[in-house]
């Protein structure tokens, strides 16, 4: 989760899709350069651990939530 840029991190889920679906059209198009495609790739990574690191902490929310409530 350090290694994300800030402007990774600052996105919303919905954000972090849509820019994900872009990046899937983009690399799945027949017009792309080699070293383009390095780049969106790394970066649809990024974003990925970043979506990764969201439901992380939204679990965590609900679990403590349901704990709370348990008691």
């Amino acid at each position: 989760n350090e290694n994300i840029p800030a402007d990774i991190k600052s996105k919303s889920l919905k954000e972090a899709k849509d820019e994900i679906n872009t990046i899937l059209s983009k690399l799945e198009s027949q017009d792309i350069d080699l070293s383009d495609s390095l780049t969106d790739y790394q970066r649809l990574i990024l974003l990925n651990k970043h979506i990764d690191s969201l439901f992380k902490k939204k679990f965590k929310e609900i679990s403590l939530m349901q704990k709370i409530e348990k008691k």
